[in-house]
């Protein structure tokens, strides 16, 4: 799955163009390599997003198979690593 779908799909951004954005301004990272939109995620990848506070990171544990998926399903999903 494309990384700004996943973004958007397992709800760390509400719309797919606020995760485009994130992606073409250099602040999303996969295993610490500034993402492509394009580029593909795999289970086990680090996505680290540079907010301006602080970083986040999440491990990818899940692809999921639909478009939305309800906030409270999340952690099946990803895990934040701190």
């Amino acid at each position: 799955m494309r990384i700004d779908k996943f973004l958007n799909a397992v709800n760390i951004t509400k719309r797919r163009s606020v995760a485009q954005d994130m992606i073409v301004n250099g602040v999303v990272l996969i295993n610490g390599v500034v993402a492509k939109a394009s580029k593909n995620v795999d289970v086990g990848s680090i996505i680290t997003i540079n907010y301006l506070e602080h970083p986040k990171k999440y491990e990818v544990l899940q692809i999921p198979t639909v478009k939305s998926t309800p906030k409270s399903l999340q952690n099946e999903y990803i895990k934040e690593l701190l």
